[in-house]
């Protein structure tokens, strides 16, 4: 039997030791971020003081939200109810899109030639936040939940492009490869090769984006896109503190069950 010395011996040689070059990434990487930090201050205008100077605005402001006041409860339901529907729509675009355009952005199945075009062009798309897409789209369509559906699909095909692509870049190629061997189109080595092997990824994403549109049309409405974001802007502007806690509290439920339903969706696919 080992002694107890032996024992305490043999656990020391097992501690693996930290290369040097770990040790020195490591260090580089926190000044880095460190100097990130502190060039950043300025500009970000980074002032927690001020939090403890105007702790009196804050504590009115939250002890509104303790009561919240539901009075208009059927508006809320149904501009949620709308909100909801301009997320559905504007996902739902994005994902007919997305599949072809996620296809064209993969470089292990399409020409460079054709991928970096397109690759630009959902950068442009992913760069460009829905709120400015939504008021260039109330410019041209006017106002109303359409043009917020139209912000939310471009935006969102630009993100879920990319998405679509990584995944299909890592596919395992034996599969497509095989079917290739047989002489199959191009189309059926996408059909039979590729989807199969991406759909569960091309699912959680696309539910994961419909979480985010649901809030991010809830943002929306407040440039007139529709949806409960008029009334929530409407409240916030009027010092409406019970309103507000109101509208913030029924986009916090509906937010909350979708993300437990999506979430049991993913367990089945993935």
């Amino acid at each position: 039997m080992l002694t107890s010395a032996e024992n305490n011996s043999s656990a020391r040689l097992e501690v693996p030791k930290t290369p040097l070059g770990t040790i020195l990434s490591c260090f580089v990487a926190t000044v880095l971020l460190v100097a990130i930090l502190l060039f950043s201050i300025e500009g970000a205008e980074i002032r927690f003081g001020d939090l403890w100077k105007n702790r009196g605005n804050m504590l009115e402001y939250g002890s509104g939200f303790l009561k919240p006041d539901f009075l208009d409860w059927p508006d809320y339901l149904q501009e949620m109810i709308i909100t909801l529907q301009i997320a559905v729509w504007g996902t739902f675009l994005a994902i007919m899109g997305a599949i072809p355009f996620g296809l064209i952005c993969s470089s292990n199945i399409s020409p460079s030639w054709m991928t970096q075009p397109v690759r630009r062009l959902m950068d442009l798309l992913r760069s460009v936040n829905e709120m400015v897409f939504a008021m260039l789209f109330i410019a041209a369509v006017g106002l109303g939940p359409f043009a917020g559906v139209l912000a939310l699909s471009l935006h969102t095909l630009g993100t879920l492009s990319k998405l679509f692509s990584e995944a299909v870049e890592a596919i395992d190629p034996q599969p497509v490869e095989g079917i290739r061997a047989t002489g199959a189109m191009p189309i059926e080595e996408i059909t039979y090769g590729i989807i199969p092997q991406v759909i569960p990824l091309w699912i959680s994403y696309s539910l994961y984006r419909f979480e985010a549109n649901v809030r991010s049309a809830s943002v929306i409405g407040m440039v007139g896109a529709g949806g409960i974001g008029m009334l929530l802007w409407d409240a916030i502007r009027s010092f409406n503190y019970a309103k507000t806690a109101a509208i913030v509290l029924v986009i916090v439920v509906v937010v909350s069950v979708l993300d437990f339903a999506s979430s049991r969706i993913r367990r089945l696919y993935i």
